[in-house]
């Protein structure tokens, strides 16, 4: 899925002078000394003189006083030092940064920039602020606790996932969740719509069926988001909360196949109902903790339930899967990833009930 850069392109001056050189400045026009200054102001000349030099800041008061004294506006003097503050504020954030230049080998920032959510910058400063701007975070300090942390331990002996890839993802689904406007959360409602969520396993065309499911899905509160996933997360889907009234399951469409896709979102449905708010779920190839294999039978039961073993294990021929599929309400490519799975059928065999996905624009 495209998007267009989200990064913003503001003019910074390379060099921002204090007010005080400005005021040196109107004091020679008016021919006025910084003693006569301090007497029509009533501040000291002490003040004035430290104002000039840069070393005290022109206040909100201050700048009052320096209007009726010089006919200078006000709003002049204070967005004078507004912008030099802002310019020694950035110009120690510049110090710092440089420190967490090393961070930028962490992340996937071809990708990122590649998929338009940050710039090409042309120094690793400015990259650094692209960076924490798209994360939210104010240096690599914070990201390590707000984005780091959560995610780093999701990690197998099979499947080792990069963090900062991971990160860059959830990012990514964090945002694109923004705009999509939900109803408050409605276990009830999320309950009573499972039904109708499991027979939509049966359509054909993603282009028509996901557009869809995020609509019901946000009229109880969960916000569905499919984003291609960043090389080496290697994860399926996450389920977490953006607030205490709005859920979000992100899926990677990382394996394509609709059969994969499908559990995988009835995986991560399956945390937003039953497990904390206060946590991420990250479904990856290798991740087996207790809460993930109650997602995974939560899923598995919804799809194709226990009642229903003994007739897989009659399943022989494709006629047979389309017969049980309909019958029972689901896709006949579900139907081939369980037997797969299970290991009732090899994995080169009803691949072509199996659906492989193609969305628009991914």
């Amino acid at each position: 899925m495209t998007t267009e850069t989200k990064a913003s392109h503001r003019y910074e001056p390379e060099v921002v002078f204090p007010p005080g050189e400005t005021l040196a400045e109107r004091l020679e026009e008016l021919g006025m000394t910084q003693v006569e200054l301090a007497a029509r102001t009533g501040l000291s000349a002490k003040h004035i003189n430290q104002i000039v030099q840069g070393a005290a800041a022109v206040t909100p008061e201050t700048a009052l006083l320096l209007e009726h004294a010089t006919r200078t506006p006000a709003r002049v003097w204070n967005n004078l030092e507004i912008a030099y503050r802002e310019y020694l504020t950035r110009a120690a954030e510049s110090r710092r940064l440089t420190e967490d230049a090393p961070w930028l080998d962490e992340l996937p920032i071809r990708q990122l920039v590649s998929r338009g959510w940050i710039k090409k910058c042309p120094t690793p400063v400015d990259q650094l602020r692209e960076v924490c701007t798209f994360f939210g975070v104010a240096d690599r300090t914070a990201w390590m606790t707000v984005w780091h942390k959560p995610t780093a331990y999701r990690t197998s002996k099979a499947f080792t996932s990069d963090p900062g890839a991971v990160a860059a993802w959830l990012r990514i689904g964090e945002i694109r969740a923004e705009e999509i406007e939900c109803h408050p959360y409605d276990r009830g409602g999320l309950l009573r719509l499972l039904p109708q969520l499991r027979e939509m396993t049966q359509e054909r065309d993603p282009n028509a069926w996901f557009p869809a499911l995020v609509s019901r899905c946000a009229s109880v509160g969960v916000a569905v988001v499919a984003e291609p996933e960043i090389k080496g997360a290697r994860i399926n889907g996450a389920a977490r909360w953006l607030t205490s009234t709005k859920a979000l399951v992100q899926l990677s469409l990382r394996h394509k196949w609709s059969d994969i896709m499908w559990f995988t979102f009835f995986h991560e449905i399956g945390h937003v109902l039953e497990h904390s708010k206060k946590e991420t779920f990250i479904n990856d190839a290798g991740h087996h903790s207790g809460v993930e294999q109650e997602a995974d039978a939560f899923a598995s039961e919804l799809l194709i339930g226990r009642q229903h073993e003994p007739e897989l294990a009659m399943l022989r021929t494709l006629d047979d899967v389309r017969s049980f599929a309909v019958r029972i309400g689901v896709g006949p490519g579900i139907v081939v990833g369980r037997l797969q799975h299970d290991g009732r059928w090899p994995y080169n065999k009803g691949n072509e009930l199996k659906q492989r996905l193609e969305f628009s624009g991914t």
